[in-house]
């Protein structure tokens, strides 16, 4: 409520039953209930959504700002902001994002990375010399 920013709407949708098969380049929020064979992508500079639902199978790389999994995806996930695993989620491939919330039964077969900027390196500090 407080602090929280407003998802975006999500105005596409690839149905069960269909198969696409090539790159994807969405803005705003996508669902999808069927298949997709190729990279799922965001536009830049707008916050976006993805959903995949728990009949969707995706294989390709995934980068959006807000992912929830529920369905299959083979493939590396990037989630800029937060990836959400529900309890069907699977995912054969490493992930990276800056907040998770996995359920119960979520598997991932691949490395979690977070890219918070408190994980990010720290410089090196050099304490001064006693001159005695």
């Amino acid at each position: 409520m407080f602090g929280k920013k407003k998802q975006p709407p999500i105005k596409s949708l690839i149905a069960q039953g269909t198969c696409i098969e090539g790159n994807l380049k969405f803005t705003d929020g996508l669902r999808i209930d069927g298949e997709v064979i190729g990279d799922i992508c965001a536009g830049e500079g707008i916050s976006s959504i993805l959903v995949i639902s728990e009949s969707a199978s995706v294989t390709g790389r995934i980068h959006a700002d807000h992912v929830i999994i529920n369905g299959r995806v083979m493939g590396p996930v990037h989630a800029s902001e937060l990836l959400e695993l529900q309890p069907k989620a699977k995912i054969e491939g490493d992930v990276s994002y800056k907040a998770l919330e996995m359920h119960q039964g979520a598997v991932i077969f691949g490395q979690l990375r977070p890219t918070s900027q408190e994980m990010e390196e720290k410089p090196v500090l050099k304490l001064a010399a006693n001159n005695i």
